[in-house]
């Protein structure tokens, strides 16, 4: 028996817990699904009950007029056949919810007793570890070396991940900008159909709400730029200037002043949508990325297991 058998015997024990921990989590993942499916199927049937309980007691209640489109008796079968056929369906659902709350509760519970699980496996690989580096165990040297790619990886891939997530706030604030330009854009064309007034006060409106927006949206922008430059990419991504001036309107109202303005709108908006379909592409990139890091991870992460475990 070596100095490492007792070890791998609890290392084994704790991989068998952190499995059953996965299990139980896909599990509990799967049931609440489930029950987030019934709760929307059953608010649905209850709704619909509750018109056919009402069209029931409307029959009831009804006198001549009921029966123009076939005898009252035959109209009221049919209506509560049907609202007993949605009273079976939504009992049907309400017990379903229970079944599957029911084992919500024991795969919640089953997975507390396992909630530690891979805390305590990642503790005895860690000891083991430990000690295979400090023998003359080949092991030790092999496990030096994988710590260090793993550790370059996971920076990697923590960098890359802040970028993307940095693009993502980007491209929601680009977003915005689109939104509230497609608003001016509407009004404008109104405004040049003869809207008048109140289409330029409509117009202005979204423009301003743009403009705000671009100044956001830039800031997120530079943040981006930022992140990418960690990951070794250059860019220096601009929002172009929203025009929000609007004395021209009041000076010189007009058709060619009107069509000039949509014209500049439909330009900015076009230019803004560059400018989103270029953060569209980076976050396709890091996204690539992120996943081939992380494939690098976990496959570093396996043979430091498969070390371990040996």
């Amino acid at each position: 028996m070596t100095s490492f058998d007792a070890l791998d015997e609890e290392i084994r024990d704790a991989r068998e817990r952190a499995r059953r921990r996965e299990r139980l989590t896909r599990q509990r993942a799967a049931l609440t699904g489930q029950i987030d499916e019934v709760a929307r199927l059953l608010a649905e049937l209850e709704r619909q009950l509750a018109k056919e309980d009402r069209d029931v007691v409307k029959l009831e209640q009804g006198g001549f007029f009921a029966s123009l489109l076939g005898t009252k008796e035959e109209r009221l079968a049919r209506e509560r056949a049907e609202a007993e056929a949605v009273r079976q369906r939504v009992h049907g659902q309400r017990t379903r919810l229970e079944w599957l709350t029911a084992d919500l509760r024991t795969a919640e519970a089953s997975l507390a007793e396992v909630a530690s699980a891979d805390g305590e496996l990642n503790g005895l690989l860690a000891r083991k570890e430990r000690m295979l580096l400090d023998s003359d165990d080949p092991r030790g040297r092999q496990l030096a070396g994988i710590a260090e790619q793993l550790a370059h990886v996971e920076a990697d891939l923590r960098e890359h991940e802040e970028a993307r997530h940095a693009g993502m706030a980007a491209a929601n604030g680009v977003g915005h900008v689109l939104r509230s330009l497609g608003g001016a854009r509407g009004a404008s064309t109104w405004d040049v159909l003869g809207g008048g007034t109140i289409a330029d006060m409509v117009e202005h409106g979204h423009l301003r709400d743009a403009d705000q927006a671009a100044w956001q949206a830039q800031r997120a922008l530079d943040a981006f730029s930022r992140e990418l430059a960690d990951v070794g990419v250059v860019a220096h991504p601009r929002l172009p200037k929203v025009d929000t001036r609007w004395f021209a309107d009041m000076v010189f109202d007009n058709v060619i002043v009107d069509m000039y303005r949509h014209q500049k709108i439909t330009r900015t908006g076009q230019e803004v949508q560059e400018v989103a379909r270029w953060i569209d592409g980076m976050l396709g990139q890091l996204a690539a990325q992120c996943e081939e890091l992380s494939r690098q991870r976990d496959a570093l992460a396996t043979r430091r297991e498969n070390l371990l475990e040996a």
